[in-house]
C-alpha cells in the first residue's frame, strides 16, 4: 500500500513506489490528463488540499491523507493548490509566500511534479520533501535527492525544465504555475494551510488546530466523506 511508512523507506533507501492510484482528470490546469490510468469511466471525486510547502499544517494534513489514499485513491482525483499573495515585486517568483522565498521553490518543486509525474510518483515526491522536514523543503539539494529516492525523472520528464534543471524552483513554467495555482486558491476562497475540500466543499481546517470540521478530521472521517460523495457521483 501507498503509505507514509513507503515515503519514509523511498527516502532512505531509493525504493521504487508502486502505490494504488486510479484514473483521473486535470484540476487548475495542473494535474496532467494521463496522471491516473483505470479502467472504469467512473465519476472520481476532486480532492484539494489548499497547502504551503514548508508549512507543518500542510505537512500534517498531508501525513493524514497518505492514509486515506491507500483506501480510497482510485476513487479521488487529488492535487494540491497554494497559498500565497500575488506580488508583482516580488523578483524571482512574483508571489510572496508566507515562509519566503524558499517555500515558493518548494511549491514550484511540488507543481512541476504534479504537472509531469504520474500521481503515484508526484505524491510520493511531496511525501519524501516532508520527511526530510519542513525546514529542508525548497532547498535545491533536497528537491534533487527526493527525485532520485522516488525515481521522478528530474532529467527527462518535464519537471526538472518545469522546476528548474539545478532544483532552484526558478523555472519560468515553474514561475508560472505558481503564480497560478496561488489566484486560483484566492478563487476558490481559501485562506488556510491547511484546508481540506472534497469534491467543491471546504470541509476541515488545520490551522495549529483542527476547525470547522462538521464531518471529523481523522482518515476514516475523510474516507467517509469520500465515499459519500464518489456514491452522489457514480449514482
Amino acid at each position: 500500500m501507498f503509505s507514509a511508512k513507503l515515503a519514509v523507506l523511498s527516502c532512505l533507501t531509493s525504493i521504487v513506489f508502486v502505490p494504488a492510484f486510479a484514473a483521473g482528470s486535470e484540476p487548475f490546469n495542473v494535474q496532467p490528463n494521463d496522471a491516473y490510468a483505470g479502467a472504469f469511466d467512473d465519476v472520481k471525486v476532486p480532492v484539494v488540499l489548499g497547502v504551503m510547502s514548508r508549512c507543518s499544517d500542510a505537512v500534517l494534513c498531508e501525513t493524514i491523507f497518505d492514509r486515506v489514499i491507500e483506501r480510497v485513491g482510485d476513487k479521488v482525483d487529488l492535487s494540491l493548490t497554494f497559498v500565497g499573495e500575488l506580488n508583482a515585486s516580488e523578483p524571482d517568483f512574483g508571489v510572496t509566500c508566507k515562509h519566503g522565498p524558499i517555500e515558493c521553490a518548494g511549491n514550484v518543486h511540488e507543481l512541476c511534479a504534479i504537472k509531469y509525474a504520474p500521481t503515484q510518483r508526484w505524491w510520493s515526491f511531496v511525501q519524501c520533501l516532508n520527511f526530510k522536514g519542513k525546514d529542508e523543503i525548497g532547498k535545491p539539494e533536497t528537491a534533487l535527492q527526493c527525485a532520485k529516492a522516488t525515481e521522478l525523472d528530474w532529467a527527462n520528464s518535464g519537471v526538472g525544465a518545469c522546476a528548474g534543471r539545478d532544483g532552484s524552483g526558478k523555472g519560468d513554467e515553474g514561475v508560472r504555475l505558481l503564480q497560478q495555482s496561488v489566484a486560483v486558491t484566492r478563487e476558490m476562497g481559501i485562506e488556510k494551510s491547511c484546508t481540506v475540500v472534497i469534491n467543491g466543499k471546504q470541509v476541515c481546517v488545520h490551522d495549529r488546530e483542527w476547525k470547522n470540521c462538521e464531518g471529523g478530521h481523522t482518515p476514516k472521517d475523510f474516507i467517509r466523506q469520500i465515499e459519500e460523495e464518489y456514491n452522489k457521483l457514480n449514482q
